[in-house]
């Protein structure tokens, strides 16, 4: 593949944004930022370490938990997908003909025999390795794939090489030749009729962000807009002029750990204002942290952290925060207070990261979940630390691959 210079953006859609074909006219927005609180709570059993088997863990995602879709074209002539741009996952796949079983979706289904640039791939290649649960096809040497999900959904199919197309502008959009990708024949459970299946943009072998590693430079980064701005897009870039220090931008270390789909991070400390609280139950001592304690994850909403980490951050939260305290009626979130302001004052929370400090405002940190209550979108977890995308919003986040690093800086999303 050939290298590309520069970088080339795609728009990262929101499901609940207007623009998506799963938003929900007769929801209110309060309604749609339930829905997504309720999603992350079924999204974190993807991240829970069941096993050290990819396909185990996998097996845990719930289709759909994903919070952001990505519009690419397979095949020649391209047919258009709309998957749910997972940095969770690494498999690609979309539903194929013939199906022997399909779920029904609006968009047309890729049809493998009417693209000239379709192959599937043989059973002994590196890229069939690569797949935790992999069989050899009857009647032809062709790998055939199979991902079953914590909801029981499921798709089984070819894997195959074809290929992709990407970008959102003239100038921005690239073809990309044998890309591979799930052609999945059998299909079926709670996947949504809007969706054509998963854009896979994890750290793994098969992974789009892998496949794309050399003619990009190993670069990626996005920036998400915050949900409140109901008519404006998030992007993500890829290439070599993807990830730029801007002022303010910190940088830290990305971490290799098994299963390497997941990107992660070591979280020493976080601060509310100027008292920092120590992250001794993700520690060994006082003074070394366990590598890796927190993964970073664009596909869920909330933030997790451990038991005990987070109840002296809500500690000082109540100490720091001069409004009424309230319990949340639906009783999902830990800690609300009573304000029908919009000028709510929260404190500046740091997430003192491995040599990165990342300064959170209030939009990163607290939510209005009905017209007299704002809760934390933070919740506590007895199992993995996720660092989610509520958190992200208007930082320019930057993926170096190569250098091994993610980047921080802060944005006006809507303008990148």
């Amino acid at each position: 593949m050939e290298a590309t210079t520069g970088r080339f953006t795609v728009d990262l859609i929101h499901r609940d944004s207007p623009l998506s074909p799963f938003y929900n006219q007769s929801h209110t927005r309060f309604d749609r930022l339930r829905d997504a609180l309720h999603r992350s709570f079924s999204r974190i059993n993807h991240f829970k370490p069941t096993s050290s088997s990819t396909s185990k863990v996998q097996s845990q995602l719930l289709p759909g938990g994903g919070e952001y879709l990505m519009n690419i074209s397979i095949g020649t002539p391209p047919v258009e997908v709309l998957g749910i741009a997972d940095t969770g996952s690494d498999l690609t796949w979309t539903q194929c003909q013939p199906c022997k079983e399909c779920y029904k979706q609006t968009l047309s289904l890729f049809d493998p025999k009417q693209s000239l640039t379709y192959h599937e791939i043989p059973c002994e290649s590196s890229s069939c390795n690569a797949l935790e649960k992999a069989t050899c096809g009857n009647s032809q040497n062709t790998c055939e794939y199979s991902y079953s999900y914590g909801d029981g959904s499921f798709t089984n199919g070819d894997l195959a090489l074809d290929e992709l197309t990407i970008g959102t502008s003239t100038d921005s959009i690239q073809s990309l030749p044998k890309i591979v990708f799930g052609c999945g024949h059998n299909n079926g459970g709670t996947f949504d009729q809007a969706g054509s299946g998963i854009v896979g943009l994890g750290g793994g072998k098969l992974s789009l962000v892998t496949q794309l590693s050399q003619s990009v430079g190993n670069k990626f980064s996005y920036c998400l807009v915050p949900t409140f701005i109901e008519n404006s897009v998030s992007k993500i870039s890829f290439g070599r002029d993807s990830v730029v220090s801007g002022s303010g931008s910190v940088t830290t270390p990305l971490v290799a750990k098994e299963p390497d789909t997941f990107y992660y991070l070591t979280l020493e400390a976080i601060s509310v204002g100027n008292k920092k609280i120590t992250n001794k139950s993700l520690s060994k001592t006082t003074t070394t942290y366990h590598e890796g304690n927190i993964i970073i994850d664009s596909g869920t909403t909330l933030t997790f952290l451990p038991v005990e980490f987070f109840d002296d951050l809500l500690s000082e939260l109540e100490k720091a925060i001069r409004a009424q305290r309230v319990e949340d009626p639906r009783g999902i979130m830990s800690l609300c207070f009573k304000s029908e302001s919009d000028n709510f004052a929260a404190p500046i929370i740091t997430f003192h990261f491995r040599d990165a400090d990342v300064k959170l405002q209030s939009f990163n940190t607290f939510a209005r979940v009905d017209e007299d209550l704002v809760c934390f979108t933070m919740i506590a977890s007895t199992d993995v630390a996720i660092f989610g995308n509520l958190a992200q919003v208007n930082f320019l986040v930057g993926f170096d691959l190569e250098d091994r690093t993610v980047l921080f800086s802060p944005a006006d999303c809507t303008k990148q």
